[in-house]
Order: C-alpha cells, then structure tokens, then sequence
C-alpha cells in the first residue's frame, strides 16, 4: 500500500495529562519521549499543554474547559494534528475533532505510523499492517474518512487511508489474510532456529535507540542501520559473531522496547520476539547516559514478564559511559551490578571484556560429552550434528566415537539415545566432562 510522506514542515501540539499516583517530572519525560516520536514522524512540535486530573473525562479524556484553551492553541498555530500521549476511545476522538476541527490522534496510533515508515522486508510491513488494522478497525467512522482526505498523514500511513474508505466487513477479511501470512512466516522462522540449535543464541534487547545496533555492527560486522532516533530497526537481523578462536556464537538485534508499547503491536510481532523468547542469553542494552534510564529498565523488564522471558539468563550492558560527567554513578552501579558490563559501543570501549563476559555464560550453558553410537544408526547420529558442535569423531568398524559440546537442557536426551542402543553394561557408554 501507499507510504504518505509527511512534509517536516507540519506542525502538532501535544497533550499530556497528569493523573493521581504521577508526578510531574515523570509525566515531562513521557511528554519528551512523545515529542521524540513526534519528531521520527517527520513533525515539529509546536506547543504542549497539560491537565491535572482526578480522573480522565469521558468525552473529551480532558476537561470542557481545556478543550476551549486547547481551541485557542490550535486557531493559533494552525497545527496539522494533535496528539495525546494517552490511548483514546474512538468516541473521545470524534468529540475532540468535532471541538477543534483537526486532525486527533493518540500515542499507539503515533507509534504505529512510526512502524509503518520503517518497515522495510515482507514480515516488517505484514506485522505493522496488521497491527494497524486491529487498533484502527473501532476507529472506522465517517468522521475519520473526511478528516484523512483533509490532512493525511499520521495515522493514515500505510493502510491508513485505504481502511477509511473500506467495508468493515472487507478490513476484518484482510486481517484474517495478514493473519495467515504471518503463520507461514513464523513457521518458516521456527525452522531457521530449528536450524540454529547447536549454536549457542544470544539476542539483544532494550529500549529504543540505547545503541544496541552500533553493539551489534560491533561485534558482528554487521551494516545494520544506524540512527539517532526511534525504531530505526524494526527487523531480527541475526548475524555470527567470533568470541576468539575456538567459539561462535549466534548474535540477533531485535526491535526496541518502549513504554505503552500498543497490545496489538506486540502481538503482531511475535515471530520477530521469538528470536527473544529462544535464546540462550539476553543483553539487556542500557543507555546509562539518559536521565531516566532506570525507568527505561523496568519497562523493558515488564515487557520481558509478558513475553515469559524474565526467567532466561540476562547480562545488564550499561552503554554510553563515554557520555557520562559524574563517575559517581559508575561507582554506585558497579556496586549495584556486580556482573554488568560498562562499555561504550560508539568508540569501542569494554567491547572484549564483554566477549569474555559471554563466552563466560556460554561454558556455564554447554557440556561435553563423549558418545558411542552403533555406525549403522545414521540418522541418531545426522541427529547429534543438527544440535551439537561436533569436536572430534571416531570411527571403529561398529560404532562412531564422538566428543561433543551441547546444551545443558539436551543433556537428558544425548543420555537417552544412549540408552536405546544399550545391550551390556558397558556397551555404547556416555561418558560427562567438565566443559573445558
């Protein structure tokens, strides 16, 4: 479908309401993190405003009488839409663009234009459409459809405009198609890490734009982009990476986490989170240079207990030291963090100790083995070549000696197949060693 441009030159006011239990600093850095997004869409931000509220309004989320300042804001500065940093009904939408006769958007939609843009391979764009889809289908209103044909632009990207336009009855049919598009995708995503169980997988992970890419391109000499905004990355890139001579392991960038990161955006990328979900170690990529980068840790903590990942091991990476003035922070958290690793991906700084740090987890994740198998059980053995790292392999002329490395959680079937093919005591033995 049609990606509509949005000219940089357009303008939106953002509005933020502070509700019991939130403090105003904290409700300023959501502001800045929507004007942040704002800005990855392509718009400047020309005002923002604020409310204080016991509870949000059902008409209008703020109250009659800020909707009346928010009027003489708009008359004003002539902005091309206004965006809340909280999710609206689509009633409350109506009722705000009949009041201020723009365009009226939320966060989730914001985000979901912002997907929309970066989507750049088959999976990305089928993902996002149908995220789209799902959040915008309540939304399908008379009163949107002339709205799009006046502005466009956000929240009309990708199927935007189309879904306006279109039966309900032919939107929900396109679902059920994204839907089935995504099953193939992820059942021909299942069989690439099926492919990959014999190589110990590491995935990073984090909040959006805390450098996990320039790690990545670090460590992999991988060209994934590089930007100074959000979401630039949407894409599992999975790369090989050399921890020194002997050990590889498998490297994966997995999209950014952000907080009221919309339902059906997550749900819709399953396939990709799945890269999260299988592997063996999680760098978890902190950007210790922002102001509120501990918040940004419980958010992706969160997501993590949602993904039912927060019990796999995880490494904290506290990157951009190079960018902080108080070492003081560096001494509390290295007190805080006995096991972190503190490094700069930009010039490279604490890169090896890191290497060494993964390399540490990889040893304690394997076990060597010594197997013996019957030389006519081919497919045992094609079996073990699929899920382990043969070292070295012997063969006699009845049997097949092989010294191998697998995973701990594979260690039960290696001493399975042994088993079957046991006729004496001491035939076909398995023998367990200390991963060197």
């Amino acid at each position: 479908m049609h990606v509509e441009e949005i000219e940089k030159e357009q303008k939106a006011i953002l509005i933020g309401v502070i509700l019991p239990g939130q403090e105003l600093a904290e409700k300023l850095d959501h502001m800045a993190e929507l004007s942040q997004l704002a800005e990855t869409a392509g718009l400047s931000v020309a005002d923002q405003l604020f409310q204080t509220r016991e509870k949000i309004h059902a008409a209008f989320f703020i109250g009659p009488g800020k909707v009346q300042e928010l009027l003489q804001v708009v008359n004003e500065s002539q902005p091309a839409i206004v965006i809340f940093d909280d999710d609206l009904s689509p009633a409350q939408i109506r009722n705000l663009e009949r009041e201020l006769d723009v365009r009226v958007i939320d966060r989730s939609t914001l985000i979901l234009d912002i997907f929309a843009k970066h989507a750049r391979t088959r999976e990305a764009k089928t993902q996002v459409e149908l995220a789209q889809l799902q959040y915008l289908l309540p939304r399908l209103t008379r009163q949107w459809t002339h709205l799009s044909r006046q502005v466009g632009g956000i929240g009309t990207r990708g199927p935007g405009e189309t879904q306006l336009e279109t039966d309900r009855r032919l939107i929900r049919r396109r679902i059920e198609k994204l839907k089935e598009d995504l099953h193939k995708i992820d059942k021909q995503q299942t069989i690439r890490r099926q492919n990959r169980q014999n190589i110990f997988r590491v995935s990073l992970i984090g909040y959006t734009n805390v450098g996990k890419s320039t790690l990545m391109n670090i460590l992999s000499g991988a060209d994934v982009l590089v930007e100074d905004q959000l979401f630039a990355t949407l894409d599992s890139v999975v790369r090989k990476v050399q921890l020194d001579d002997t050990r590889q392991i498998l490297l994966s960038d997995t999209v950014g986490f952000i907080r009221k990161l919309p339902h059906h955006l997550v749900a819709s990328f399953k396939s990709t989170l799945d890269e999260v979900r299988e592997s063996d170690l999680l760098l978890h990529v902190v950007d210790v240079h922002h102001i509120h980068f501990r918040e940004q840790i419980r958010v992706v903590m969160t997501i993590l207990e949602e993904l039912n990942c927060h019990q796999k091991p995880i490494l904290t990476i506290f990157n951009k030291i190079d960018l902080l003035e108080d070492s003081g922070i560096l001494l509390s958290l290295r007190k805080e963090y006995p096991e972190a690793v503190f490094l700069s991906a930009v010039r490279h700084i604490g890169v090896e100790s890191l290497k060494r740090k993964i390399g540490e987890y990889l040893e304690k994740n394997f076990v060597s083995l010594t197997l013996r198998i019957p030389i006519h059980e081919q497919k045992i053995i094609n079996y073990i070549y699929s899920v382990a790292q043969v070292e070295h392999i012997h063969y006699t002329e009845d049997e097949v000696e092989m010294k191998i490395k697998c995973q701990h959680e594979l260690l039960g079937k290696m001493q399975q197949i042994v088993k079957i093919f046991s006729t004496k005591d001491d035939d076909y033995k398995l023998y367990e060693e200390l991963a060197p």
